[in-house]
């Protein structure tokens, strides 16, 4: 007979994080209450990514794996982050270039004083 090897987690820590993921569910629900702006939406963004957080360290296991692999699945995900966070900031640049080019703008073109 072949002797399994395996590591068994205790439970507790699933009851654990069963809970604060209640607890934090809730206060994502509770956002709804608040007024619509920057505080609401930075509340919200934070919650979900504490609960999505807390859901792969102990679901999925991640807080039981290597460095390297933790950092193979964390990392990439950060520059596409970097990327968006990028290109967001050069899309006003790039609509009001548009909106200069195709004319439907209202800028008149400045001339150099001498």
């Amino acid at each position: 007979m072949a002797s399994e090897e395996g590591q068994q987690h205790p439970l507790r820590i699933y009851w654990i994080m069963w809970i604060a993921l209640f607890i934090l569910s809730g206060f994502s629900y509770w956002t709804d209450f608040w007024p619509d702006g920057a505080l609401r939406q930075t509340a919200i963004l934070t919650l979900m990514f504490m609960k999505a957080g807390g859901i792969v360290w102990i679901f999925m296991h991640m807080g039981w794996e290597r460095l390297a692999l933790k950092l193979a699945i964390l990392v990439p995900p950060v520059f596409i982050g970097v990327l968006i966070w990028l290109m967001a900031i050069e899309a006003d640049y790039t609509f009001l270039t548009r909106i200069e080019f195709f004319g439907e703008s209202t800028m008149e073109p400045q001339t150099p004083h001498h």
